[in-house]
């Protein structure tokens, strides 16, 4: 057989296979086809592209498409201004909606003036990579490492380390995202409404003087709170203070004032301690056990 010939059947056979192929593309592409509404892609434009999960969707994009299939309510994104999301409502035809504000909140008050440490930790700069070596040497096995991995996962600028390396939560900054909760290896942070004032920054489940013995802000489960706060809204569980919210949304600063360590809290233009709480003088860290 010539080779022309060869070479012609095998011309013919690539582009009748091509062909072939090129109509299986065609047909598959109608059957297949999914209408997107082009106004997800022009409520996406509106979106702040942060893809934080603070809204409850894998991110923007999924947000976008709930917000025309009218399934969530622009006020739903707390990254983006109140304005811009009016702006989401109004081309959309729909109610802005409302979110209640949610911050992030950390349970630990044991910075390194008042919180001891029996060792001293030497590797990776991660809380994580701390708290798998004997608890980066803090005494307290619940309390903060502070290496701030909580600030570096936070795209918002709303987590600072002060300087007893204790990382503090600027509440306008806050999306409640979420990332701070994840990244945390001793689960000190949670998301809580903005309106609850009363907060118990401590997670320590030892009792009195032992509790006491590691960190001097330490809830050492005396129960005065308890005993102060109406409607039962205080419980000690395992020797930690435990507010139920749900028995006063609004909770009463009165469960403060009698708290020996100042553990528990009112946030209200800045921390509030009891007047009964120690006095913190020492601005120095601590010297190692």
């Amino acid at each position: 057989m010539s080779p022309w010939l060869n070479f012609f059947i095998a011309v013919g056979f690539m582009a009748s296979l091509g062909l072939a192929l090129a109509m299986v593309l065609v047909i598959a592409n109608r059957r297949l086809f999914v209408y997107e509404d082009p106004k997800i892609d022009e409520v996406e434009d509106l979106l702040p592209h942060a893809n934080c999960g603070a809204c409850g969707t894998a991110g923007c994009r999924a947000f976008a498409e709930q917000l025309v299939a009218g399934e969530i309510q622009p006020a739903a994104c707390t990254v983006n201004s109140a304005e811009m999301n009016q702006v989401i409502a109004n081309f959309l035809g729909v109610e802005l909606g409302s979110q209640e504000k949610l911050v992030a909140r950390l349970a630990c008050a044991g910075g390194n003036h008042v919180a001891k440490r029996y060792g001293n930790y030497q590797g990776i700069d991660s809380c994580r990579a701390a708290a798998m070596i004997s608890g980066g040497g803090k005494g307290c096995v619940w309390g903060c490492l502070g290496l701030a991995d909580c600030r570096d996962v936070c795209d918002f600028d709303a987590i600072v380390m002060d300087k007893y390396d204790l990382p503090q939560v600027i509440s306008d900054n806050c999306t409640a995202c979420g990332d701070c909760v994840d990244i945390c290896p001793r689960d000190l942070f949670s998301l809580q409404p903005a309106r609850h004032r009363l907060w118990v920054a401590c997670k320590n489940l030892e009792k009195g003087e032992k509790a006491e013995r590691e960190c001097t802000v330490a809830c050492n489960g005396c129960g005065r709170c308890a005993m102060d706060a109406p409607e039962d809204l205080i419980s000690i569980n395992n020797h930690l203070a435990v507010i139920d919210y749900t028995k006063n949304s609004l909770a009463s600063r009165v469960a403060i004032e009698r708290c020996p360590t100042g553990a528990i809290v009112w946030l209200e233009d800045g921390v509030n301690k009891g007047k009964e709480a120690v006095k913190i003088i020492r601005k120095q860290p601590l010297p190692l056990e």
